[in-house]
């Protein structure tokens, strides 16, 4: 018996970050979420030792393949459904062009706009692409395709996410669900936070500062009286800032973190530019931390603000800048108090 992995490939990076109707003719790659959800894959040891693993042309669906495998297949039929007048544009266009169409799918998903491919079409394609992908490997496989591609053969559209996994048993040319919508979520230790860092790959700069408020982090959490938990606190630290060339970065990079199913490491990030006070805990610490590094140095409070207060424009921005300054400054004296020596400059 052989089992068949489907994949929906990883999130694409939607130009503009507005949704579009991403159908068989638009071609777009990986978003950072998406490269960090392609990661995950491998964690999953059902991947670990694949026959083969194939994809379609596009280049998402190439990427999130790209972790299991240096040279997966290229297997014609994976596509996604060609949606016609309507692939590539956003969906507010749609709306605003197409208003009557757009509103009578809701209530009737098979209606298609002109120049789309039928659900009959995509079902017939897929299921010959699957065969051939069979009968042109050994042992287990893996397919990484599309979600309306995928919900033809099995259904099941609203378990089919981004990233998640789908096992199929096979006998022959007979097919039977076993599982839908897996998603790999292995604990968030350091290592994996490393791996998750380089995936997003988000510039050698932000790494390397990421990094070095990780260090400073688990220096800080150390010393401290405390019961923490260092390795969420570092896992945390390392991705910080995974979202930083994106406005509002902070709740752009939590909401990531959330979306890949680490809602603790989210809740730590999220507060990493502004912490309102309370507890001392892994977020005090990683706010902090932030404020003690500039680029890749340590360096101290008064150094790190003093440069900061040049990027403010506006009195309100003035503002925030100097509540955040106060924040830190009763916050790094509460912690050497509590260490008992200048632990934080």
């Amino acid at each position: 018996m052989r089992r068949i992995y489907l994949i929906r490939h990883a999130h694409p990076d939607f130009p503009l970050g507005e949704r579009r109707c991403v159908g068989g003719r638009t071609d777009l790659p990986l978003g950072v979420l998406g490269r960090m959800q392609a990661s995950l894959l491998p964690t999953l040891p059902e991947l670990r030792d694949l026959g083969a693993v194939f994809c379609s042309s596009l280049s998402r669906a190439r990427q999130t393949a790209l972790p299991l495998c240096p040279s997966p297949r290229v297997m014609p039929g994976l596509e996604e459904q060609d949606m016609g007048v309507w692939d590539g544009l956003s969906f507010r266009e749609i709306r605003e062009r197409f208003p009557e169409l757009y509103e009578a799918r809701e209530a009737d998903p098979s209606l298609l706009p002109e120049g789309a491919e039928s659900m009959d079409a995509v079902r017939a394609r897929m299921h010959r692409a699957l065969l051939r992908c069979l009968r042109e490997s050994e042992g287990d496989i893996a397919l990484v395709s599309h979600r309306t591609a995928l919900a033809s053969l099995i259904g099941r559209r609203e378990l089919l996410l981004h990233g998640s996994v789908t096992v199929l048993r096979a006998n022959e040319e007979a097919f039977e669900v076993e599982s839908v919508g897996l998603r790999p979520c292995p604990p968030l230790t350091r290592e994996l936070g490393e791996k998750l860092l380089s995936a997003a790959a988000p510039g050698e700069r932000i790494e390397a500062h990421c990094r070095a408020v990780a260090a400073e982090a688990q220096r800080i959490a150390r010393a401290l009286p405390l019961e923490l938990n260092e390795e969420l606190l570092v896992s945390a630290a390392l991705l910080h800032d995974v979202a930083r060339s994106e406005k509002d970065h902070a709740r752009l990079g939590a909401a990531w973190l959330r979306e890949l199913g680490y809602p603790d490491a989210a809740a730590i990030a999220e507060r990493h530019h502004d912490w309102s006070g309370g507890t001392i805990d892994e977020a005090a610490v990683l706010f902090l931390a932030d404020k003690c590094v500039r680029e890749d140095r340590r360096v101290t409070l008064e150094e790190r603000f003093a440069a900061s207060e040049a990027k403010c424009r506006t009195p309100e921005a003035k503002a925030a800048h100097d509540a955040r300054r106060e924040t830190a400054l009763r916050l790094r004296d509460e912690i050497n108090r509590l260490c008992a020596r200048r632990l934080v400059e």
